[in-house]
């Protein structure tokens, strides 16, 4: 099979890489319009947090404080899930992205219907709700076991890239995802940051929602197929056998 579609995974690493894309734009919207903060990328708000407390002006330590710890309630509540649906890799996606779709049209319709989203309120409300939701995904998402696609850190991703190449030394095993991942993320931050400042962070959210909305309905589908790839992996944390 490709390296898009295997036996071990099946559609999951395709429907991952919307997911990253969908982060790159929840955290344009969330670092452009909430505050110098992020909602998916918790190592990003680890530092802001320490520029913060180190006297920056321009970040939050409410914010950054507000956002980790929503988060992980968020993935608190995914891996919660994740246990109960832990059978069957593609029911396990489909309950974990209609949480997300759940979560993020209550923040789509916070966005559109403020009069004032820069607002204090408004903002924090934003920044609970999304930070809830990208908790929610990254725990799902860990469960499934993917290799290369976690759909928010991608440190280890480009650490394998480059160490495990030929001109590491490396076995050079298909690079593809390791690429696709951070392009990904890539294209959904370019996305969410033209739709904030053409239109307005509900516009962003609002187009965030709709490929969420998209990547739910594919993963219905894929909750009643009884394919090898359905059953469960170890974790991401846990050693195993390199895709081929």
């Amino acid at each position: 099979m490709s390296t898009w579609q295997d036996s071990r995974n099946g559609p999951l690493p395709l429907l991952l890489l919307a997911l990253t894309v969908v982060t790159g734009m929840v955290d344009a919207v969330s670092f452009l319009a909430f505050g110098r903060v992020f909602v998916a990328n918790m190592t990003g708000n680890v530092v802001f947090l320490g520029f913060a407390l180190g006297g920056v002006t321009d970040f939050s330590i409410a914010a950054s404080l507000v956002a980790i710890a929503t988060f992980l309630v968020g993935a608190l509540a995914g891996g919660r899930a994740g246990s109960r649906f832990s059978g069957h890799r593609g029911r396990l996606l489909a309950v974990g992205v209609t949480i997300e779709i759940a979560l993020v049209g209550v923040a789509v319709v916070v966005a559109l219907v403020s009069t004032n989203v820069t607002s204090a309120e408004v903002r924090y409300a934003l920044i609970v709700i999304m930070a809830l939701a990208m908790g929610v995904q990254n725990a799902f998402a860990r469960r499934l076991a993917v290799p290369d696609l976690t759909t928010t850190v991608l440190t280890q991703t480009l650490t394998g890239l480059a160490s495990e190449s030929a001109l590491a030394g490396g076995t050079a095993p298909d690079q593809r995802r390791r690429i696709a991942a951070p392009i990904a993320m890539v294209v959904g931050a370019g996305i969410g940051a033209t739709m904030v400042l053409r239109f307005g962070p509900g516009e962003a959210l609002l187009l965030a929602w709709l490929v969420i909305a998209g990547i739910g309905a594919a993963a219905w589908r894929l909750a009643q197929s009884t394919e090898p790839w359905t059953v469960p992996r170890p974790p991401a944390s846990a050693p195993t056998e390199r895709e081929t």
